[in-house]
């Protein structure tokens, strides 16, 4: 059973930038692939960024292309979410996960969650 948290949002102006950290309990975290997902008020979870674990393949949903970076460290069990050029549409509760699926975008193909963290972003 992997536990995650993340941690990292707040509140920051358009343009702006903030890094999303997502903690894992496990050792053999490494051993998952691991995305972003996030959801807004009164939409639906949708899927922002994922890093598989062999050759540590990234892609991102084409709304955070070329602004959000997700990456890993293996030996610290973290992954983060730096976003860059934040915008009021990026406003949602931010959410990591951890699976077995090679290259998933459904959070269906994701077996562990955390509880999430809000980011807000004002115009």
């Amino acid at each position: 059973q992997v536990q995650l948290v993340e941690s990292g949002g707040g509140l920051v102006q358009a343009g702006g930038s903030l890094r999303l950290s997502c903690a894992a309990s496990e050792r053999t975290f490494s051993s998952y692939n691991v995305g972003w997902f996030r959801q807004a008020p009164g939409k639906e979870r949708e899927f922002v960024a994922g890093l598989g674990k062999i050759r540590g393949i990234k892609y991102y949903a084409d709304a955070v292309k070329g602004r959000f970076t997700i990456s890993r460290d293996n030996a610290k069990n973290l992954v983060y979410l730096q976003m860059n050029s934040l915008k009021p549409e990026d406003t949602a509760v931010y959410s990591c996960a951890a699976g077995t699926r090679i290259l998933a975008k459904s959070d269906k193909d994701y077996d562990y969650w955390g509880q999430g963290t809000q980011v807000a972003v004002s115009s």
